[in-house]
């Protein structure tokens, strides 16, 4: 059975694993700080860009929904007239030391399974470990008029103006030590250092919330089912058309008890199929020995292509962002592009 600490840091309270850990946790804690401190006092220098630059972030490892934040956001921009480009490290795939501009021909093992969706946004792509290398090489090469980072709230060296940081609604911030006791990047005092804050669910009112009080702008964000697709065909079902049935559902994701539940809740009966955040899927994985639906995130369906029969169904989510929030950042937006 394959160990997973991160079980014991969404536990409530401290296992004895996590104890131990705690004094690499208070290094790791110093070293963020030092970090912070240089970039502070312009002793580690920043590069800035003739663009509004925003990064979509978290404080926390695994996933929080940034992606379908990330993609609201860049058909928001694009509905309101904006060219946006997009830069992420590309996680899952090949390390990008050089700028790599992502294609349609590209393939999951190459450039990540979360490049393949952002790539579908219809905006330019680049990937590199370097944010800021892979912004420089944006504009030069693009006619963009903003910059979206996908993640890159820690990479300091890449200049922002806004940071807007997502944090999962249920798990939040587990058992609020650093990693690797816990799975904070970053302290959550961090979170008063930023622009605005979103919450995958519902905005819970105890100790995590009273610690957001001081941010600029907090506001929620739910995801919403918008059709099942076929991976073969790319026939489409709703997916209503499941209830009642038993599925198998398949999450390689950071935090895949919400897709699970969201299945669940809708009247499907699940039996659940947990695999490794980015994992890289072998038919073999995947042979059930029956004719029941296999139903999976789209994250997971770019890596099935290509052995993929008619049982194969990838659920499509969106994210909805509120318009008060979406109002806000845009006049955020329009007053950073008058001092650029």
């Amino acid at each position: 059975m394959r160990f997973d600490i991160t079980r014991y840091w969404y536990q409530p309270s401290l296992s004895f694993l996590t104890i131990l850990l705690l004094p690499v946790s208070w290094l790791f804690a110093a070293i963020v700080r030092i970090r912070c401190w240089l970039y502070q006092k312009q002793w580690l220098l920043r590069e800035y860009f003739s663009v509004p630059v925003i990064v979509v972030g978290n404080i926390t490892v695994g996933g929080t929904g940034k992606t379908p934040c990330v993609l609201a956001l860049t058909a928001w921009l694009q509905s309101n007239g904006y060219k946006p480009g997009m830069v992420s490290r590309g996680v899952g795939g090949k390390r990008q030391v050089k700028p790599y501009v992502v294609t349609a021909a590209d393939h999951a093992d190459e450039v990540g399974d979360e490049a393949i969706l952002l790539r579908r946004a219809g905006c330019p792509l680049v990937l590199c470990v370097r944010r800021s290398a892979a912004i420089q090489y944006l504009l030069s090469h693009f006619d963009c008029d903003i910059v979206i980072s996908d993640d890159g709230l820690q990479h300091y060296r890449m200049a922002r103006d806004i940071e807007i940081v997502v944090i999962d609604g249920v798990r939040r911030f587990g058992n609020k030590q650093l990693l690797p006791a816990g799975p904070l990047r970053e302290p959550i005092t961090r979170l008063q250092h930023t622009n605005a804050v979103v919450v995958n669910g519902e905005i819970v009112q105890d100790d995590v919330q009273t610690m957001l009080t001081n941010v600029s702008l907090l506001t929620s964000m739910q995801l919403q089912v918008d059709t099942c697709i076929a991976i073969k065909d790319q026939r489409h079902l709703p997916l209503n058309a499941f209830i009642g049935l038993t599925v198998h559902a398949v999450a390689g994701i950071g935090h895949p008890e919400r897709f699970f539940m969201m299945l669940e809740q809708a009247g499907l009966h699940v039996i659940r199929h947990t695999f490794p955040d980015h994992y890289s899927y072998q038919s073999v994985d995947l042979a059930f020995n029956d004719a029941l639906p296999i139903l999976m995130t789209e994250k997971d369906a770019v890596k099935c292509h290509d052995f993929a029969d008619d049982r194969y169904w990838y659920v499509k989510i969106s994210a909805k962002l509120k318009d008060e929030f979406l109002d806000q950042l845009l006049a955020q937006i329009s007053q950073i592009k008058q001092k650029k």
